[in-house]
């Protein structure tokens, strides 16, 4: 089980490496937790329903937002809750209420038996302007494992 662990961790780091790097400099927004309770993989993909909290730097209150993440690839097995932990940036500075509703794409690895975990390095959103890089492995429990295209729609 460690071994899934580790081989899921180094992978997770290499999704946030994935990302095309930015033209300009990006500004860290906050960050955005997503828990969710699981679901079915099923061979070629899956799609799964979370609720999320995103805490803004600074004073600004929370805000949440309903997430549907749809993966393409590789995906079988059952997981049962997740949770999952991203930074924010984007390159902008506007703070409005919303900001970060829209579609977003990226890559994703996730993997357990019994316990495990994975990532998602994600782009999209605002003007295509906003990033969300894993800020830990996600955890999750379950018989999973998952490769592929992920797709966040953030609402």
């Amino acid at each position: 089980m460690k071994r899934i662990l580790l081989i899921t961790t180094a992978v997770a780091g290499l999704c946030s490496a994935a990302l095309p790097a930015p033209a300009h400099a990006k500004i860290a927004l906050g960050t955005l937790t997503c828990t969710g309770h699981g679901g079915i993989g099923l061979i070629i993909g899956s799609k799964k329903s979370y609720n999320c909290r995103f805490k803004p730097t600074g004073d600004r209150p929370a805000e949440f937002y309903r997430a549907t993440i749809t993966n393409i690839g590789l995906d079988v097995g059952i997981t049962g809750k997740t949770v999952m932990v991203w930074a924010v940036a984007a390159a902008t500075e506007e703070r409005r209420p919303g900001l970060l509703a829209g579609n977003y794409a990226g890559v994703a690895v996730d993997g357990s038996i019994g316990v495990g975990g994975g990532g998602k390095a994600l782009a999209g959103g605002w003007r295509n302007s906003i990033t969300l890089q894993p800020l830990s492995v996600q955890a999750q429990t379950g018989v999973n494992l998952a490769i592929g295209v992920s797709g966040l729609k953030l609402r």
